[in-house]
């Protein structure tokens, strides 16, 4: 039951958080200007910190039922970890400053960070996915994460065309993308990875799993719950600056 709780909250995040890392990696071509980027953050700005609980919740059912995965992790993909954690930190720094200093150099630098730190992200995740899929470690993630990084950009042009309105709803339909199929696509590529995972080796022992995975099927409805919330309270079709 644990695995199974444990690929909902990665793929939670994957799907969600994934639109959020696209969208920034194509910053630069879907705004031309930086009113245009203002709009384009916008479209994400309202989810973004709720699709992160995906992952926060990843990371404690990780520690607490599966702490041998955790320690391979950090061991053998320890560069692709800070990576994350870098970018991680640089993409919000960019988000959660952008509108602090009203002047055109400060804005331009938070716009860098958000697609640098998207970039980041979108390339260590999938490092990581690509390096249990190719059981190679480092070397083999690093190839086979190079298309799974574009599905993340992909995934993110498939979200902005939900999102926006106007002449950058266009450019972002000119990406072809489809947020239901990158999000499946994702998924799958989740499943994979985790079918490979030499699952009875990391599993915690005695009354932690247990414990962490009932506190996991209780926090489960909460959180999709609330996530609902925010997705009803704020979707449709941004047309103008706002949030953030």
């Amino acid at each position: 039951m644990a695995v199974v709780l444990l690929a909902v909250f990665a793929g939670g995040y994957l799907v969600l958080a994934g639109a959020d890392i696209g969208v920034g990696m194509l910053l630069p071509w879907l705004g031309r200007d930086q009113r245009e980027r203002r709009v384009v953050i916008a479209s994400f700005a309202p989810f973004f910190l709720g699709n992160e609980v995906w992952l926060v919740a990843s990371a404690g059912l990780v520690a607490g039922a599966f702490p041998g995965l955790e320690h391979r992790l950090m061991a053998d993909l320890y560069p692709v970890v800070s990576v994350l954690l870098v970018g991680w930190v640089v993409r919000d720094m960019g988000l959660w400053l952008r509108g602090r200093v009203d002047a055109a150099g400060w804005r331009s630098v938070c716009d860098g960070a958000v697609v640098a730190g998207s970039w980041a992200l979108g390339l260590a995740w999938a490092s990581l996915l690509g390096s249990v899929l190719g059981g190679g470690g480092l070397n083999a993630g690093s190839v086979l994460g190079l298309p799974l990084a574009v599905l993340f950009a992909w995934h993110g042009a498939g979200f902005a065309r939900l999102r926006l309105s106007g002449d950058l709803a266009v450019r972002a339909a000119r990406g072809r993308g489809r947020y239901a199929v990158s999000a499946v696509v994702l998924v799958v590529a989740l499943v994979v990875a985790g079918s490979r995972l030499p699952w009875s080796e990391v599993v915690a022992e005695g009354g932690g799993l247990s414990l962490t995975a009932v506190s996991a099927v209780v926090l489960l409805p909460l959180l999709a719950a609330s996530q609902a919330l925010v997705w009803r309270t704020f979707w449709g079709r941004v047309d103008s600056p706002s949030y953030l």
